[in-house]
């Protein structure tokens, strides 16, 4: 029956079955057994969260190991540490006593000190003649000892989670980079598909993560976009391999109809007439001089909202509370910063009725990013909706180059 270890607190602290099991689980180091204390204080702060305890209580266990006056845990030694609270918050950084109290019963709790209370409740230490600890009474660093090769595995065991998790946030991010490029590329050159309801899988997966997730969690993520991204990649094949098959159909047929010198006439309009009847049967382009209808060009595709904010960070100042959330709180910042700028309500209605309304917040959103550089907002809105009405502009280089920009800057402050 094992009771050495079994000490109960002084004065009006309780104690609990739970204390008394876990001093009990804790055995007598082998003999000769001794452990650099500084390693074993490594290995409890990467073991932190698994032990339950916060950065305080760390500067507490630092400050009580500096009072262990040599460089290893050994029995022999004595592992009996006295300070008073007035020493040990000033090796603590000057924390307060209320919050030391809490902090040493955090490290008792997690089975990493003992407490060895005199009968007056007082640390102290009784000497020999030869100045030798008979015996003292404060902090036991015993459980350090005993537990090393735990923590050390425990240690090990985080580190390794850490990196599993940072390895699988990185391919999340792979992986969202390209459905987020294929999906737009397919969409800018008119690649045949369903990108719409691709696109709201796509936001519906990362909307599904939360903010602050787990490795789980990211994990689940992850197969979902991998499989979204090969599903895309599955279509584009098809299409491209169609396209091939077509192209080399048309080419092949091309050269048939060349090599034969006495079927030249049949592949050219015989009269004039019949050209004319030919170029009329075309519909007018955008560019075409006659007055004709122009053709509509397609709305601009939106693009996700995290995106837009990852590339235009200043917008989010001028939402409710200093952040944006939603499509709609974007673009009642956009009407803020419209007027900030200088955009005529003109300007912003013609934009909104080209581009639509949520693709106009972004674009002033980018003009808010840019603004530095930018003489003229109103001007440079007026430009884009007059590209959009053409055909001629898309939102996603423009936050593409933001995106780019705002990560150059942060790796070049980092």
């Amino acid at each position: 029956m094992q009771t050495g270890h079994v000490t109960t607190p002084f004065g009006r602290r309780p104690m609990s079955l739970a204390l008394v099991r876990g001093q009990m689980a804790i055995d007598n180091p082998q003999p000769g057994t001794r452990i650099e204390k500084w390693k074993v204080f490594r290995d409890v702060c990467e073991a932190r969260e698994r032990l339950g305890i916060q950065d305080r209580a760390l500067a507490v266990l630092d400050a009580l190991l500096t009072f262990h006056p040599h460089a290893e845990l050994d029995p022999s030694q004595g592992l009996v540490v006295f300070p008073s609270n007035a020493q040990l918050s000033v090796r603590a950084h000057g924390i307060t006593e209320t919050t030391l109290r809490r902090q040493l019963a955090a490290l008792v709790n997690a089975g990493l000190i003992l407490r060895r209370d005199s009968p007056n409740g007082k640390r102290y230490a009784h000497r020999n003649r030869d100045g030798e600890i008979e015996q003292a009474y404060g902090f036991d660093l015993r459980p350090l000892l005993a537990r090393a090769m735990e923590l050390a595995l425990m240690a090990q065991d985080v580190a390794a989670e850490r990196a599993r998790f940072r390895r699988a946030k990185e391919a999340l991010t792979i992986c969202r980079r390209d459905v987020r490029k294929l999906i737009s590329a397919a969409v800018e050159e008119g690649a045949t598909g369903n990108w719409e309801r691709v696109e709201s899988e796509y936001v519906s997966i990362l909307a599904r993560l939360p903010r602050y997730p787990n490795r789980a969690q990211v994990e689940i993520t992850l197969d979902e976009m991998e499989l979204l991204r090969d599903e895309v990649l599955n279509i584009l094949e098809t299409q491209l391999k169609t396209e091939d098959m077509y192209g080399n159909a048309i080419h092949n047929a091309c050269h048939i109809q060349n090599s034969n010198t006495e079927s030249i006439n049949e592949i050219e309009p015989s009269s004039r007439k019949e050209q004319g009847e030919s170029l009329a049967d075309e519909p007018l382009t955008k560019n075409e001089p006659n007055g004709g209808p122009k053709t509509k060009p397609e709305p601009i595709k939106a693009f996700p909202l995290g995106m837009v904010l990852r590339a235009c960070p200043q917008i989010a100042d001028y939402g409710p509370a200093g952040r944006i959330e939603h499509w709609r709180e974007l673009m009642k910042a956009a009407v803020v910063v419209r007027s900030m700028l200088g955009v005529s309500p003109s300007a912003y209605e013609e934009a909104c009725n080209a581009m639509g309304p949520e693709n106009a917040a972004v674009a002033v959103a980018c003009i808010l990013e840019r603004s530095n550089f930018i003489t003229s907002a109103g001007g440079y809105l007026r430009d884009l909706t007059r590209r959009s009405e053409r055909g001629e502009f898309s939102l996603g280089p423009m936050l593409m180059a933001l995106i780019k920009a705002n990560d150059g800057g942060h790796r070049r402050s980092a």
